[in-house]
């Protein structure tokens, strides 16, 4: 009944889903391999008979760099293994071409139609397909249950929004139904394989395995030196920074304000505004102009505002170069936690050993917000106020700043070692002989033999 009633549903909103994906430049390129209607692209990096296929699913950027190590770690496993990292948007199909070239092919992930991911399933015959914190779709998995192709969520997380949604009476039971097509939940927390477990997923098939992200590689200047350079963004020796990172409207003009009122006691310091979306990166920029403030663009080539003697934004709209600008950080505050967002990745600024900064919406990233807030590596601010008096406080004690750092970079250290665990359990649903079973019934005796004990 519940399959009738979601592709009922599906077919009625699907013009909708169409005109909005064709609105967002991010999604719109993508739209006809999600359609099933471009060609599967010829594998680059084995041989097209190669038995074992691994699909990698990933949304945009920020699950892509979660995901990236994992990718590395089962190729090196599976050297002879197609790996396919799957998104849904522009940024995302950038990340993968970046930081897994030669590692993993990219495609854009299907939409949820039962006749796209038929063909596409058929088309990429996968052994394995694994996704990452929570990407369901109830036709994808219903057709890789149905072939007998193991799915494996990784990093996975149940945000108080989406726990409260999927427990709603009538949610609930199509939520469990798919829940117990998934072969395996690795879970970030015990929070979250608690959620699960409470929405109805076997308790036999929930794992905490802890976060990947805290076991993200140090972020690497490029080969070619052309990167991200102090002298590129036009900083003096004196100049120091402080980097807003994935920030979101609302949150600009709160940080220019708290920036602005700390710059006559610091002169010396630089606020870098990088939008979480860059194509907003002119409406930032304006918002900026129109506070008084010296601006300029990563882009456009600036030297910046060498001669400037007060106040200075750069603007970071450039992809990819964010976690490695944190290094030049003095102080670091990570966005979508002013505004209602939920949060983006706050080890990034901390896997080098700088202050943490983040507003109380941290519904996305709460483990790492509490563990960071404990060991005293972060700091939680509610308001534009409480983010400049705790800036002024911080900034006054060179110390402290200096303790604050350690600390964030201890709390990365202390809580490694998620990767290998999720690796290790995804080798088990990887056999020697991984040629993916037809259409039919699922083989239960493979499904109990495979469950991680």
């Amino acid at each position: 009944m519940w399959y009738w009633l979601y592709n009922s549903l599906l077919l009625l909103v699907s013009p909708v889903i169409l005109l909005v994906l064709l609105a967002k430049q991010r999604c719109r390129r993508g739209l006809p391999q999600r359609l099933g209607l471009a060609a599967e692209q010829s594998p680059r990096h084995s041989t097209e008979s190669s038995s074992r296929v691994i699909w990698i699913h990933a949304v945009s950027l920020g699950e892509v760099v979660a995901v990236a190590p994992l990718a590395r770690d089962l190729r090196g496993r599976y050297p002879e293994a197609r790996v396919i990292v799957s998104t849904v948007t522009e940024t995302g199909r950038e990340a993968v071409e970046q930081r897994l070239e030669g590692i993993a092919e990219h495609r854009y992930a299907p939409l949820d139609f039962p006749w796209v991911v038929n063909q596409v399933i058929d088309r990429l015959t996968p052994s394995l397909y694994v996704f990452v914190e929570t990407e369901l779709w109830p036709n994808l998995l219903r057709s890789l249950r149905r072939r007998n192709i193991p799915s494996i969520l990784v990093n996975g997380r149940l945000s108080t929004r989406s726990y409260e949604r999927q427990r709603l009476p009538g949610i609930r039971g199509f939520y469990r139904t798919m829940l117990n097509m998934i072969s395996c939940c690795l879970m970030q927390s015990e929070r979250d394989a608690a959620r699960m477990i409470e929405l109805g997923a076997d308790p036999a098939r929930v794992r905490w395995t802890g976060n990947i992200k805290f076991d993200q590689p140090v972020p690497e200047p490029r080969a070619d030196g052309l990167g991200l350079s102090r002298d590129l963004l036009g900083l003096t020796v004196e100049d120091r920074l402080l980097v807003a990172g994935s920030t979101h409207p609302g949150e600009e003009e709160a940080i220019v304000s708290a920036y602005r009122s700390l710059h006559e006691e610091f002169p010396h310091l630089l606020l870098v505004l990088a939008p979480r979306h860059i194509e907003r990166a002119l409406q930032v920029e304006q918002m900026v102009r129109s506070k008084g403030l010296a601006v300029s663009r990563r882009s456009s080539g600036e030297r910046g505002q060498m001669s400037w003697t007060g106040p200075r934004v750069v603007i970071l709209d450039t992809r990819g170069e964010l976690a490695l600008l944190y290094r030049e950080a003095l102080v670091a505050f990570v966005g979508g936690t002013l505004a209602p967002i939920g949060g983006h990745n706050l080890l990034e600024p901390a896997v080098w050993g700088k202050p943490v900064f983040f507003g109380p919406h941290t519904d996305h990233c709460a483990e790492v917000a509490a563990l960071l807030s404990d060991a005293q590596g972060g700091r939680m601010v509610q308001d534009e106020q409480d983010l400049a008096q705790a800036l002024r406080d911080l900034l006054r004690d060179p110390e402290a700043l200096r303790r604050m750092g350690q600390a964030a970079q201890q709390v990365v250290a202390e809580n490694q070692g998620a990767l290998k665990r999720t690796a290790d359990i995804i080798a088990t649903y990887l056999p020697e002989s991984a040629i993916p079973a037809k259409s039919g019934t699922v083989d239960q005796s493979r499904e109990s033999s495979s469950r991680p004990s």
